[in-house]
């Protein structure tokens, strides 16, 4: 299956590259992290064109659930479904047809067995009206999380037309949305216009699991993040200690001290995309990983959850390790929970931690043992020039308690070399040439650009009698008869095998001197008398701590631990130190709630409806809504000391739109204490808040509130899971700001911080509605 997001641009004038693949895109101009910026319509402007198979998901109205194999096909803001691909079927109709309008959300769900095999799941649903809902499938992590990408591009590029004023017919088309449910509608014209896309993934033979697909003289462009680790500052310091087989092994030496054992990673560049390597550690086949890995070889799926976690079961003999350590000869076997992310930037972060499962009881014969925890992550490497393969940064980290290290460092001990820590660091190598010496997973193509064979035509007569469908509902009974044909039920005859997926972030920070914020001069009005901001008149329910060693409390650092973008950043990808935040953060509610809460502002109690709330120019608040059992909120109050300046980037983020807020409204956390696995867990690198989570807004009066519904993404659920059962022994630092985009919005500038120091669950006030 094809998924669209590709880093390749068709210029208006057709020059292009012709490679092969399966998802398109064309036109438009790519800013730094891969998304494309402005849009339109007609032959000049650059509409951007996606295309690729997908697999539709749902269920008929006897309860059936089916899985068909289609054609999607996206033109600037308009979809269409297809039986098969018209560019090699030039009279085929679309069985489905619609627009992407403002109140579409698009998530990514993780995997999912369907019939005999692994999928990647996209849910559509209406922000508005919970009904309307549907999903597709992907054959890999990469390709769902570039269809997420082009649907997002198609969305912004549809709000673009909007602001920038159209005819009637096109306002009124924007509030619809293309349909997945109920029957389809009949349309006039057939899928002209398809000029110049680019095609990612492999096609339908990919979600068919044929690895024939993997051309060996095709190269595509891969999707890169930046080379930068993260975006708060790193508070390791590691050492080289040992280079084996082109693998270079680390050790922490500022953990040392600390006495909880040997925090170490294995480090190798890997000729392949993060996608494709990530496909291979997740892959449990055990005839692939007999390849390359001496440990978990022999494993087994228990059990999964959301589509981001899974339960494994894994057998090893100790002989394959060593033949003369005889008191290693019996058996073993242990579980190990795996969870994983797939950053923003497109980086995979995978988490291991030992587990115990029903299923799997002690069994006689082996020993039960727990696997060293670990991560691994898998960052995209930038690539000199289109000619260059990809090549991804795999690096495998993990804590080690055995005296044995210490020996191995200096004299290369033998036994260290018999232990499963020692075994874990080598799978980095035995990766490394495994994919060498299969040089398909180097040319894999994710994207690529090709030229339609089908005739041009006018945008203006790119136009449907019912644009008003809706593209949402995969789930009608209705329309399930109808699309059924002889080509679906041989597909469903077909083994549907697939890959994993993930998504991913990276470590911790520092915090230091406080000079101004750069960038801010002009935000705030300053022909305005600023007022005086007395946080001790403005209580929240969560005290201001005295320092780091306080608990349960929060404090306001400054910005030099987080790396925000230049004045040049648009040229040459560079960070800079953050400086003073603009905003003083005045209080932090930590709240116990029922359910997610919305509009805490307008609450009669709320420190905005005060007296002293009421005397501020402007307030900030941030609702990050904690999905747990019970639900939290944590509520933080940033107040201005003058009136925002509204030609600023912060006066266009609080009264625009919120699709446009969706796209600039970031966070970039840091975990500055705690438990190492927790900081992979949760990382440094910066998020886009409203294309990660749903975000609400509400601005009225002198103040903006964000509700930030954490729940609402099955990763987000996952790692404040993990980060809620070491919240008590973390520091925890957070930055907000808005993104820059464009030269006049450079340099960034954070608008507030805040440090939450060790919080205590059971502290949290019960909300009063």
């Amino acid at each position: 299956m094809t998924s669209p997001g590709s880093k390749k641009v068709v210029p208006a004038d057709g020059s292009e590259k012709d490679h092969s693949g399966n998802l398109g895109r064309t036109g438009g101009d790519l800013n730094d992290s891969g998304s494309s910026s402005g849009g339109g319509g007609g032959e000049g402007g650059g509409t951007f064109e996606y295309f690729g198979s997908v697999y539709h998901l749902g269920s008929n109205k006897i309860g059936h659930e089916y899985c068909h194999l289609r054609f999607l096909f996206i033109r600037g803001k308009y979809v269409e479904m297809y039986k098969r691909d018209p560019h090699e079927n030039p009279d085929i109709k679309p069985i489905r047809r619609g627009v992407i309008g403002p109140t579409m959300m698009v998530e990514e769900l993780g995997r999912r067995k369907v019939n005999h095999g692994d999928v990647y799941v996209i849910r559509f649903s209406n922000r508005l009206d919970e009904r309307k809902k549907g999903e597709i499938a992907c054959a890999t992590a990469g390709e769902a999380m570039k269809w997420v990408e082009a649907f997002d591009q198609a969305k912004q590029q549809a709000e673009y037309a909007l602001s920038k004023g159209g005819s009637t017919r096109t306002k009124l088309s924007m509030e619809a949305n293309i349909d997945l449910e109920g029957h389809r509608p009949r349309v006039r014209r057939y899928a002209y216009g398809l000029k110049k896309l680019i095609r990612i993934g492999q096609g339908p033979e990919t979600l068919l699991r044929q690895s024939s697909t993997l051309v060996n003289d095709v190269r595509g462009d891969s999707f890169y993040g930046g080379g930068d680790n993260g975006d708060a500052i790193e508070a390791h310091e590691w050492k080289c200690v040992r280079t084996i087989n082109g693998v270079r092994i680390f050790e922490d030496v500022a953990n040392v001290k600390a006495g909880r054992g040997f925090l170490v990673k294995a480090v190798a560049v890997v000729e392949a995309s993060a996608d494709a390597v990530f496909e291979v550690i997740s892959k449990l086949d055990k005839h692939q990983r007999y390849e390359w890995d001496t440990v978990t070889g022999d494993s087994e799926l228990i059990d999964s959850y959301e589509g981001h976690y899974d339960v494994i079961y894994c057998v090893y003999d100790p002989k394959h390790l060593s033949r003369i350590f005889f008191r290693w000869q019996s058996k073993r076997d242990f579980i190990f929970s795996r969870q994983w992310v797939r950053g923003q930037d497109g980086t995979y972060t995978i988490l291991q931690f030992p587990a115990v499962h029903k299923k799997r009881p002690p069994k006689s014969g082996y020993r039960r043992t727990d696997i060293t925890p670990s991560t691994w992550e898998i960052r995209n490497l930038k690539k000199r020039s289109d000619a260059e393969p990809p090549s991804c940064l795999v690096t495998h980290m993990l804590e080690i308690h055995s005296k044995r290290w210490c020996k191995w460092k200096r004299t290369s001990y033998s036994k260290f070399e018999k232990t499963i820590p020692y075994a874990l660091l080598l799978q980095v190598a035995g990766l490394k040439e495994y994919i060498g010496a299969n040089p398909a997973f180097k040319y894999e193509a994710s994207s690529s650009v090709v030229q339609s064979k089908l005739p041009d035509i006018p945008s203006g007569e790119y136009v449907d009698e019912e644009m008003d469908e809706q593209f949402y509902d995969a789930t009608d009974s209705s329309s399930d008869e109808e699309e059924s044909d002889e080509d679906d039920e041989e597909q469903d005859k077909k083994e549907i095998k697939v890959k994993l997926k993930n998504v991913s972030w990276a470590i911790a920070s520092l915090s230091l001197k406080q000079p101004k914020a750069p960038g801010a001069s002009n935000v705030l009005d300053t022909s305005v008398d600023p007022v005086n901001i007395d946080p001790s008149q403005i209580q929240g329910s969560l005290r201001k701590g005295d320092g780091d060693k306080d608990s349960n409390c929060w404090n306001s650092p400054s910005g030099m631990g987080f790396m925000i973008r230049g004045k040049t950043y648009l040229k040459d990808n560079a960070k800079v130190m953050g400086g003073q935040p603009l905003l003083t953060l005045v209080s932090v509610d930590w709240l116990k709630v029922d359910k997610a809460v919305d509009n805490i502002a307008l609450h009669p109690k709320c420190l905005v409806q005060s007296e002293p709330g009421k005397k501020l120019p402007f307030i900030l608040v941030i609702n990050l809504q904690v999905p747990a059992k019970p639900n939290y909120c944590l509520v933080m109050y940033y107040a201005a000391d003058r009136p925002v300046n509204e030609s600023s980037s912060l006066g266009k983020f609080v009264n625009g739109s919120d699709s446009y807020r969706d796209s600039r409204f970031k966070l970039i956390p840091s975990i500055v204490q705690g438990y190492w696995m927790v900081k992979r867990a949760v990382g440094t690198k910066a998020c886009l808040l409203g294309k990660a989570v749903t975000c609400k807004y509400l601005r009225k009066d002198n103040f903006l509130e964000i509700d930030v519904d954490i729940g609402s993404s099955a990763v987000a659920r996952s790692v404040i899971g993990l980060v809620l059962g070491y919240v008590t022994s973390l520091i925890v630092d957070l930055a907000i700001l808005i993104e820059g985009k464009e030269e006049t919005e450079l340099p960034e500038y954070i608008l507030g911080t805040v440090r939450l120091n060790r919080i205590e669950l059971d502290s949290a006030v019960s909300f009063e509605e």
